[in-house]
């Protein structure tokens, strides 16, 4: 998963930091230098000669005393001495800087390759200020840049997501207060959305819920067969109309059924718009106001990159999405949608498509993008 983008991110922050290597390097605190021991005086002739007897007899006391010291004083003394030079060495921390220029350069690298693994515009320019923040005219350790650079990136994608929304608690939550809960799910064709509410049934009936599917997706044929063959293969009950029927009177029949048999949640599937069509956003517009879901559910397809999260936020306005999955996931080698869709939307995404069977659903965590593009810590 995020292959390509992992491969890019490494060699930039390589780059980055042989790049930052030739800036001048600005030292913080230099190495004392140690004291140099004076050269012993050697007397003159003349001045020995010229030497009283008096201070020549005081000068040989103090000889013999010397040579007379205990030996442990002489270690102790040195001791000291290699104290010193060793306190001198590692206290020594030599730091360089990034100038604002620089940066400027180095960042252009990393730029390119997240505008070429379809991280949106917006998200860069945040991880661009996040790193600038970090790392221009801040002391770096020597031979460290790289990892300063690696470290304030993982903490600057971790902050792109919203955090703390436990889906599967929130349903229970819900469904503890009232019945059914209705969820809603939006997303354009081929973008996984039949297969995601497929898996979503089955994680529900994993979690003791009683489903019910709603096929309002009567534009197409072809998706109420899908999901009859779903709800056939899950035991759960589809209710359907005729092809070309009005898709929120669908969704209306679900939830009088759902209220009838004590059902747990209704899963309204919907018709799969290109989020231009202004005809088809209405018909979703309608359905929303008439069922009243309690959860808004985009569906993107996260190896189509710009254009998921730029249906995400279409999506968004039209209806106001609660949060999002994201199908294929496990085939996205670039990771742009992974890492724009949830700041451009400020939505949480709450699953990752991971497969084709009913257990394919991994519950999204930060880290998982983080690891994918090798910059855990």
């Amino acid at each position: 998963m995020f292959g390509f983008l992992k491969k890019k991110l490494g060699e930039v922050i390589s780059r980055f930091s042989e790049k930052a290597k030739e800036e001048p390097l600005k030292e913080e605190a230099s190495q004392p230098k140690l004291p140099e021991e004076e050269p012993a005086k050697k007397a003159h002739p003349a001045a020995a000669k010229a030497e009283k007897p008096k201070e020549a007899a005081e000068r040989a006391k103090k000889e013999s005393v010397a040579a007379e010291a205990p030996k442990e004083k002489e270690e102790l003394r040195k001791k000291g001495l290699f104290e010193k030079i060793a306190s001198a060495v590692t206290g020594t921390i030599t730091t360089t800087k990034i100038s604002e220029e620089r940066f400027e350069q180095l960042f252009w690298d990393l730029e390119l390759a997240m505008l070429e693994n379809n991280v949106a515009v917006e998200v860069i320019g945040k991880i661009k200020d996040d790193l600038r923040s970090s790392l221009v005219e801040k002391p770096l350790p020597r031979g460290k840049v790289e990892d300063s650079v690696r470290k304030n990136l993982r903490s600057s994608i971790e902050s792109l997501f919203v955090s703390g929304y436990d889906f599967k608690e929130k349903i229970k939550e819900t469904a503890a207060e009232k019945k059914p809960v209705k969820i809603m799910f939006a997303g354009i064709n081929g973008s996984g959305k039949t297969t995601t509410i497929a898996k979503m049934a089955k994680m529900l009936q994993d979690n003791k819920l009683k489903v019910v599917i709603a096929a309002s997706d009567t534009f197409r044929a072809a998706a109420i067969h899908q999901l009859q063959e779903h709800a056939d293969k899950l035991g759960v009950k589809l209710i359907k109309h005729d092809y070309g029927s009005d898709p929120a009177a669908v969704a209306f029949d679900a939830i009088k059924y759902a209220e009838a048999h004590g059902i747990d949640a209704v899963l309204i599937d919907t018709a799969g718009r290109l989020h231009s069509n202004v005809n088809l956003v209405d018909e979703m517009k309608k359905i929303s106001r008439v069922a009243k879901p309690d959860f808004k559910i985009f569906v993107g397809e996260s190896i189509t990159g710009n254009d998921c999260v730029e249906q995400a936020r279409s999506f968004n306005e039209a209806i106001g999405i609660d949060c999002i999955v994201l199908a294929k996931a496990d085939v996205d080698e670039k990771g742009g949608a992974a890492i724009s869709v949830s700041y451009i939307t400020k939505k949480p995404i709450i699953f990752l498509g991971t497969g084709q069977g009913y257990g394919d659903l991994v519950q999204f965590r930060p880290e998982l993008v983080v690891e994918s593009l090798g910059l855990a810590s």
